[in-house]
C-alpha cells in the first residue's frame, strides 16, 4: 500500500522517471509529426494525460484514451510501429502506477518552475491541461464519492491548466504569482496526495473478536 516516507521529507526522495529519455524523444517525435492529427495531445500533455489515467479512480478503456490522445488514429508506418507507440505510451502509464503505489514521485518533464511565466505560457500549463484531459475522460468517477475533497485537490491542477480561466474564482487566484509558484513546485506530491485518495482504501477498524458462544447440547459431563 502507498504511503508517504515518515522518515524523510519529500524532497529527500528523489522523482523518479516514468521513460527513459530515449524512450520520451522516440514519442515526441512521433506526436510531433505528420503521422498524427494536429489536434492530438503532444508529449508534455500526453505524459499529463497518462499521468492522470494511473491516478483515476476507474479504469478507461484503452481504445477510448488512444482516441481522445491522438484524436483518430495516426497514421502508423506498419504494425511495429503501432505497438512500438502504443506500447511506450502504455508503459508511461503503467510506471507512473508503479511509482505511486510505491510512495513514490514521479519526475515531470519540465523544471518545477514558472519563471515569471503565466502558467499557460508553459510547459507546466501545457501538462497540467493534458491532466485535466485525463479527468475529463471520466469525470464523473472522479467526483461521485466526495465532490468536494476531489475538487480540492484538483483546484491546483485546474488552476495551473489555464482552462478555467473565465472562472471568476479562477480568475483571481491566477493572478496570484506567488501561489501559482508554491504549487508548481509542489506538484509531484500533488499527484501522489490524489493517488492516494483514490487508490488506497480508507483504513478500518479491526473488527472486535466474536464472543464464543455454547456448543449446541450443552457442556459434556
Amino acid at each position: 500500500m502507498a504511503e508517504r516516507p515518515h522518515d524523510a521529507a519529500p524532497d529527500t526522495v528523489p522523482p523518479q522517471p516514468l521513460l527513459a529519455d530515449e524512450q520520451l524523444d522516440r514519442l515526441d517525435d512521433f506526436l510531433d509529426s505528420e503521422q498524427v492529427d494536429e489536434d492530438a495531445l503532444d508529449l508534455i500533455s500526453a505524459h499529463g494525460f497518462l499521468v492522470a489515467l494511473a491516478v483515476a479512480p476507474s479504469e478507461v478503456p484503452a481504445t477510448q484514451w488512444l482516441a481522445e490522445l491522438f484524436q483518430g488514429e495516426p497514421r502508423y508506418a506498419d504494425d511495429a510501429e503501432r505497438d512500438e507507440i502504443i506500447m511506450l505510451l502504455t508503459q508511461l502509464r503503467d510506471n507512473a502506477v508503479a511509482v505511486l503505489e510505491q510512495g513514490g514521485l514521479p519526475e515531470l518533464p519540465f523544471e518545477l518552475t514558472l519563471d515569471g511565466l503565466p502558467a499557460e505560457e508553459t510547459s507546466i500549463g501545457d501538462w497540467c491541461a493534458g491532466f485535466m484531459e485525463g479527468v475529463f475522460s471520466d469525470e464523473s468517477a472522479w467526483f461521485q464519492d466526495d465532490e468536494e475533497a476531489a475538487a480540492t485537490l484538483l483546484l491546483p491542477f485546474m488552476l495551473l491548466s489555464g482552462l478555467f480561466d473565465d472562472e471568476p474564482d479562477m480568475a483571481d487566484m491566477a493572478s496570484d504569482t506567488a501561489r501559482q509558484e508554491a504549487l508548481v513546485a509542489q506538484l509531484p506530491e500533488l499527484v501522489l496526495d490524489l493517488y492516494l485518495h483514490y487508490r488506497v482504501p480508507p483504513e478500518t477498524p479491526k473488527p472486535k473478536p466474536r464472543k464464543k458462544t455454547p456448543a449446541k447440547g450443552g457442556k459434556r459431563r
